[in-house]
């Protein structure tokens, strides 16, 4: 298959492309961040150009579109809430449309944030009621990609695994900060269901496969607090679990309100799939073994200029 993968300098559009690359042909739509590989074709652009998506799409012919790119540091959001409105919102929806008439698959990655997080076990078919300009216009997202493009699969996800940078997971954040012995904080009262970005990469190119479409919780079948999720990774690694200190969400100053109880339910995924996704400590183990082999120091390697 021929697959465009947006976003393909972040930590889960780089993964995918790598990921997929290994059977299929692969180009990567960057746009500051320049990657060197020669895993997959790298173009550069930015969506919010105009033509840009038309230019790509043209370029590449592509069969399969992951759409990965967002503007998705939470706190951002809120500050420039109608640049978050046009990267997770319209551009989205301008992308479903062209995708749609050019007769290729969709896959659009939205977040589990959508939720407010006050009761958890969602599933596909719970109200969302998102708390955060982040949330809120990535719901607006989903939405219209729906409309425009009824075909395309949605998939709300979490997250962990190595980057680019070392700086786009809270797998890395606990993992880099405890290696150095800093003592960091581990949230005793949000919970979600993270899912090893490696693992994400072979379950979207599955769902994309079978023709599925419509709205999937693609998380781990597993859920955790923070808290618990930081002391997994120093036991794995062997760290220092004490220096994780066990805090509440509402002490750490953040600017956006997040959803404390992220628990979602993969049962729609699993009957799809034929199998349930992956839970944490698999997902951590493989994580642990791609740090045997040096995974994090070749996805540094890949930023130009080294």
């Amino acid at each position: 298959m021929r697959i465009l993968v947006t976003g393909a300098s972040g930590l889960l559009g780089l993964n995918l492309a790598l990921e997929a690359s290994e059977e299929h042909k692969v180009f990567g739509l960057v746009n500051h961040q320049q990657v060197r590989t020669e895993a997959f074709t790298v173009l550069q652009g930015d969506l919010l150009a105009s033509g840009t998506i038309e230019r790509i799409l043209d370029q590449t012919q592509p069969e399969w579109v992951i759409h990965c790119a967002a503007m998705a540091v939470v706190d951002a959001c809120e500050s420039e809430p109608l640049r978050a409105r046009k990267l997770n919102s319209e551009i989205p929806a301008e992308l479903a449309r062209h995708v749609a008439r050019g007769g290729a698959r969709l896959l659009h990655v939205s977040t589990d944030a959508v939720f407010d997080g006050q009761r958890g076990e969602y599933t596909e078919q719970d109200e969302p009621n998102p708390l955060s300009t982040y949330a809120r216009t990535k719901l607006d997202g989903e939405r219209m990609v729906a409309q425009v493009n009824p075909e395309a699969i949605v998939a709300r996800v979490n997250l962990f695994g190595w980057s680019l940078l070392g700086r786009r997971s809270l797998g890395e954040f606990f993992f880099y900060n405890l290696t150095a012995g800093k003592r960091v904080m581990g949230f005793t009262d949000v919970y979600f269901c993270p899912l090893l970005v490696n693992d994400l990469a072979g379950i979207f190119l599955k769902m994309l496969s079978l023709e599925l479409s419509g709205l999937y919780h693609v998380v781990s079948s597993e859920c955790l607090s923070k808290y618990e999720f930081g002391m997994r990774i120093a036991r794995r690694f062997g760290l220092d679990g004490s220096l994780i200190t066990p805090t509440s969400v509402e002490h750490a100053g953040l600017q956006a309100v997040r959803s404390p109880r992220l628990t979602m339910h993969t049962d729609k995924l699993a009957g799809s799939l034929g199998e349930a996704p992956p839970d944490i400590d698999s997902g951590i183990e493989r994580f642990y073994q791609l740090y045997l082999k040096d995974y994090p120091g070749r996805l540094r390697q890949m930023t130009a200029g080294e």
